[in-house]
């Protein structure tokens, strides 16, 4: 089992939930603190309750973030929870009514709870199934659920303690912060601002905590630091990690083969399957570009030849709207970019792609789904990389 690795993939190991997964990892931990201390710059927390390696990242991305919420107010309300949590004892328990109350008077100042309103009852929801996911509390009587149809129905929790080590710790005073990019400049701040530090930490928190690392100038910093310590940071990556790094004319990709990179591409959903589909079908155009018009046919494309062996809601999906949702992620992920009417490939388009097994029948694995997952595998493609050892492939434009 690679240790750093492991916690990279997860949020954090809860003693309590897989004990043995936290004595396993327990074994090796000194040799994945040292190398997160002094690659990516991250902090190891470990203690008798749990272990966590605080991932923050070089950049905030808009597919970062908590895949649970859908709304600004999940993350408001989610906020009031832990501040609510902060104040309780361990194995203390509360009535969700003492929550709501609480969350009204922290509130106030920024926003109004008119819990009449379906969305922001539904928000509650989505916030309290998550904490609970987490285990940062546990239900012991009553039904989330149906509070979305009536707020005053009561659910009793207990508080595990753990809401402590959710949210990163800053070495310095954020409540200035106003914007993700004030964050960024405060995740710094304990660390040594020595450029050739703050660069190292940059590089590889980009490479692990991302599809892609992409540069537009061969002055780029990041990118001539990785190309003149290519050796050194693979063989980082690769004894510490597992891992490799593959370096392009204008992108370097860290690609995970421990397990079979892109078993879960960064979920194992239906959208993440049609993404890597989309993939196959685009890299076939070897062609840099495209207006919106070829996009969603290719899109259509793929629905024609792959949506039996999807989820009932992506086979159901009316076209434009299928194709609105993969242009979105793709952007987010660094696949796509959307210039106007036109659609720009990005590298990483040319390295993933997804494939059902041979002989594998799509019509037969869409009766069903969950049967699918267990048989469905992935598969990474590169382009040249046999007619390129040293790794310069030639790859589109930005």
């Amino acid at each position: 089992m690679n240790t750093i690795q492991t916690l990279i993939d997860r949020f954090w190991v809860v003693k309590e939930q897989d004990r043995d997964l936290y004595h396993r990892l327990r074994i090796d931990i000194s040799a994945a603190e040292h190398f997160a201390r002094d690659y990516p710059g991250w902090r190891l927390m470990m203690n008798e309750r749990l272990l966590k390696l605080e991932k923050l990242p070089s950049h905030a991305q808009p597919w970062m973030g908590i895949a649970d919420f859908t709304e600004t107010t999940d993350y408001i309300l989610f906020c009031a929870l832990l501040i609510f949590l902060e104040d309780l004892e361990d194995q203390e328990a509360f009535l969700l009514s003492e929550l709501i109350d609480r969350m009204e008077i922290q509130l106030k100042p920024v926003m109004e709870l008119d819990w009449t309103r379906f969305t922001l009852r539904k928000s509650l929801i989505r916030v309290m199934q998550f904490a609970q996911k987490r285990y940062l509390l546990v239900i012991h009587e009553g039904n989330i659920d149906a509070v979305s149809g009536d707020i005053h129905q009561e659910v009793l929790y207990e508080n595990t303690g753990l809401s402590r080590y959710f949210a990163v710790s800053y070495g310095t005073d954020t409540s200035s912060c106003r914007s993700a990019a004030d964050f960024e400049k405060a995740a710094f701040e304990d660390a040594d601002m020595d450029r050739g530090h703050f660069r190292i930490n940059r590089v590889y928190r980009t490479l692990l905590t991302g599809p892609a690392m992409y540069w537009d100038s061969v002055e780029d910093a990041d990118s001539l630091y990785l190309k003149n310590q290519r050796q050194w940071v693979t063989k980082y990556l690769e004894e510490n990690t597992g891992g490799r790094l593959d370096i392009h004319r204008n992108a370097a990709f860290y690609l995970q083969e421990r397990d079979g990179f892109g078993q879960l591409f960064p979920t194992d959903s239906t959208l993440c399957d049609i993404v890597l589909l989309m993939c196959s079908l685009l890299r076939e155009r070897q062609e840099g570009s495209m207006s919106l018009d070829e996009f969603a046919a290719i899109a259509e494309e793929c629905a024609a030849r792959f949506a039996p062996a999807w989820s009932k809601e992506y086979r159901e999906m009316a076209p434009a709207k299928r194709v609105e949702i993969l242009m979105e992620t793709m952007d987010e992920w660094n696949m796509i970019g959307i210039r106007g009417e036109e659609i720009v490939l990005r590298p990483a388009v040319f390295k993933f792609s997804g494939m059902y097994p041979p002989g594998v029948d799509i019509d037969k694995l869409g009766e069903d789904n969950g049967q699918m997952q267990q048989k469905k595998t992935r598969h990474i493609k590169e382009k040249g990389a046999k007619d390129q050892p040293d790794g310069q492939m030639s790859l589109f434009d930005l």
